[in-house]
């Protein structure tokens, strides 16, 4: 289980650099250049958010006593991925002199007032995201217990509609033992009544018969 941690582990640290080094790019680029190397980043970044995504669910899976070092690990990871996303952003309203030349002029400082107008709103839209993110996990989390109890329910569904068929079926076996042990009780009684009358019968066979041969003396 540890050496699929890792392995995702050498993934990040790959892929992190390429972003890194890409992100430090995109501030001197402009036009379609720039265009498609952020939107490499953006699907970069989104590789990386999977990884981490998989990194999480194999610490889930693995034993309690060892599981505190891997969060802490994981949790590094994650502040570095939020670094990641902050650089990014700013990176993408960031401009080169000249093409800051082209849309805004020579005023520097008008330019630095919009830029830390821009930076402020990034901030505030990588809270929202963030605070979306957290519902999200927290749906998801959500979702996955209310899966688990759907399926604890069904399989307790089951094991009552057997229990009862089972219950069916030795009612039933009782039922038919029943009925044949009547029957046996039945059989054993007449047994018993025809043994008594043929008793009967001969014993009165041999009270005449000695009633007979001693009056014909």
């Amino acid at each position: 289980m540890s050496s699929d941690f890792e392995a995702y582990e050498q993934d990040f640290g790959t892929l992190t650099a390429e972003i890194t080094n890409k992100i430090g790019r995109i501030p001197k680029l402009a036009g379609e250049e720039k265009t498609q190397l952020v939107l490499n980043v953006d699907k970069q970044l989104e590789e990386v958010r999977e990884l981490l995504e998989q990194m999480d669910l194999e610490v889930r899976e693995i034993p309690i006593q060892s599981r505190g070092m891997y969060n802490s690990r994981l949790k590094s990871y994650k502040q570095e991925m939020e670094k990641l996303e902050k650089d990014f952003k700013r990176s993408r309203i960031a401009y080169s002199d000249e093409v800051r030349n082209e849309l805004l002029g020579d005023n520097g400082s008008s330019s630095e007032s919009q830029r830390a107008h821009l930076l402020d709103n990034t901030e505030r839209l990588e809270r929202s995201s963030r605070r979306l993110e957290a519902g999200y996990q927290i749906a998801v989390e959500t979702e996955q217990v209310g899966q688990e109890i759907l399926t604890n329910l069904h399989s307790d569904r089951e094991k009552i509609q057997k229990s009862r068929d089972r219950l069916r079926e030795t009612d039933a076996n009782l039922g038919k033992s029943s009925r044949i042990l009547t029957s046996m009780l039945r059989r054993i009684i007449q047994n018993r009544v025809l043994v008594f009358i043929l008793g009967a019968i001969i014993l009165l066979t041999i009270v005449l018969a000695i009633y007979f041969n001693l009056r014909g003396h």
